[in-house]
């Protein structure tokens, strides 16, 4: 823009020159504008008889515009040199032109919408969705399709490929060191991103869990441990999203979708078990016939007698694991449990509630969200460490060498109070899910994350709940008290 009325003017300049030592000083500058137009004033007919006719010239169509009488001989010295200029000025004129739009091509590419739009679309958010028992990435299908439409293009999904069907059942901490090795080649390959949520259903979330703890880097120079963890005078900070990374990326979201949390030990945590006592004292020696290790771990029936299982060590940061400060270090912890009809997992065990904490809740769904009946927010508590004492070593060895009713419940009691404890340090946003009124309430465990469009729509309200939490999240700052109303979640 700045260069082309520069040479306008030296253009002026120099033809005003030639026209001058030609003696053709009469023409103004309004004529030299016309002539950068191509169209010069019309002049009165020289009629002065001593003119000569040099070559009989006949105007050409090019210059059939002007007017001066052609046997002029001043006339036709000002129409050359006009001629002239006009065609060294035209052809100057085309050449910048040419330029500009080049120039203005260039640029276009480096900041045209369209440019600006293929940077922007680089993901920055990793969003790993990890599936549950004898499952696979197919079950995602509705789910993944609905958050890829209502996040956008910064989200990166991917519904987890390396624990599919029996591979579930080779124990928690195998599969989550897989997940794990999954996950570090997904950031290694997108150099874009810079943030990890994980969204997982049912055994998922443990294995979650799991890896979280495998992929999780301190960021800071304290050290915690879990005295000081437990401790009321940290007020929690070292359990704060600023003290760790996942995968080297910031923690937003961890969500889980009906995971037994605590196991399925227990009076009614395995509901299809129908709470009978006698079915749930089998439940345990038999489960690893069918389900491998993973079933020992589920019924907190793994590893020797005088070792603590490995949901109790999950809760805690032990030898094999960070795991309490892997959790910590997301943004938002969310709960989404069924309150009734999942035959699979119980409510208390996935919203990590004691018996005594299980109140009715409400029987209308939230504005907008079918079937989400409430979202209460259960802030860090202050208590001691977990702890594997004598007494929770002698239930167990009890409960596994000579299994009856007492001692099954005894020593699940014991358990499921430690890891209460271990997890209530850590703050949780509890969603309660109720199928009641769906046509087909018995499908829960499934409709929680619509596992088919056409069986489990029921859930569609889950997954739009889900959806807009984790894009709150992704556009807000860090959770706090202004986020909340009363128990309630505003969204």
């Amino acid at each position: 823009n700045g260069q082309i009325p520069l040479q306008l003017c030296l253009d002026f300049i120099i033809f005003h020159l030639t026209i001058n030592t030609t003696h053709i000083a009469s023409y103004s500058y309004p004529r030299l504008f016309s002539c950068r137009c191509g169209l010069l004033p019309r002049h009165r007919r020289n009629t002065n008889s001593n003119s000569i006719n040099h070559n009989n010239h006949t105007p050409s169509s090019s210059t059939s515009c002007f007017s001066s009488p052609p046997n002029s001989a001043y006339h036709r010295g000002a129409h050359n040199w006009k001629f002239v200029n006009f065609s060294s000025i035209k052809s100057i004129w085309k050449r910048k032109s040419l330029k500009a739009e080049a120039m203005s091509k260039t640029q276009g590419n480096l900041s045209s919408p369209r440019a600006i739009t293929k940077v922007e679309d680089k993901p920055e958010h990793l969003l790993v969705l990890v599936h549950g028992i004898l499952a696979s990435p197919s079950d995602w299908t509705y789910f993944e399709a609905e958050l890829k439409r209502r996040l956008g293009k910064k989200f990166l999904i991917h519904a987890s490929s390396c624990n599919t069907y029996t591979k579930t059942f080779t124990g928690i901490d195998g599969a989550g060191k897989r997940l794990a090795d999954e996950v570090m080649h997904i950031v290694k390959k997108t150099e874009s991103l810079t943030k990890i949520s994980i969204l997982a259903h049912s055994l998922g979330g443990l294995i979650a869990r799991y890896a979280i703890a495998v992929l999780y880097t301190s960021n800071v120079s304290y050290e915690q441990t879990d005295d000081t963890a437990a401790s009321p005078a940290t007020n929690f900070k070292p359990f704060s999203s600023n003290d760790g990374l996942i995968a080297g990326l910031e923690a937003i979201n961890f969500i889980t979708l009906a995971t037994p949390h605590l196991g399925v030990r227990g009076n009614k945590q395995l509901p299809f078990l129908l709470g009978l006592p006698f079915l749930e004292k089998l439940a345990a020696p038999m489960a690893p016939i069918f389900t491998g290790q993973t079933g020992s771990q589920l019924f907190l029936a793994d590893v020797n007698p005088d070792k603590p299982p490995l949901l109790l060590r999950m809760t805690m940061d032990f030898d094999d694991g960070k795991f309490i400060s892997a959790l910590g270090t997301f943004q938002r912890r969310l709960l989404y449990a069924n309150v009734s009809y999942d035959h699979m997992v119980g409510w208390r065990t996935s919203s990590i509630r004691r018996e005594t904490e299980l109140v009715e809740p409400p029987s209308l769904s939230l504005d907008g969200y079918k079937h989400i009946v409430n979202v209460e927010y259960c802030p860090p508590l202050s208590s001691e460490s977990p702890h594997f004492l004598p007494k929770a070593a002698k239930a167990k060895m009890c409960a596994q060498n000579e299994p009856n009713t007492q001692n099954t419940v005894e020593y699940h009691e014991i358990m499921e109070e430690e890891m209460i404890r271990g997890l209530q340090r850590l703050g949780w946003i509890k969603v309660d899910v109720s199928f009641r009124s769906a046509f087909w309430p018995f499908f829960a465990h499934n409709s929680i994350h619509v596992k088919n469009e056409w069986l489990h729509n029921a859930g569609a309200g889950v997954v739009a709940h889900v959806a807009d939490t984790i894009k709150q999240q992704d556009s807000a700052p860090p959770i706090g008290a202004s986020f909340f109303c009363g128990s309630v979640l505003t969204v």
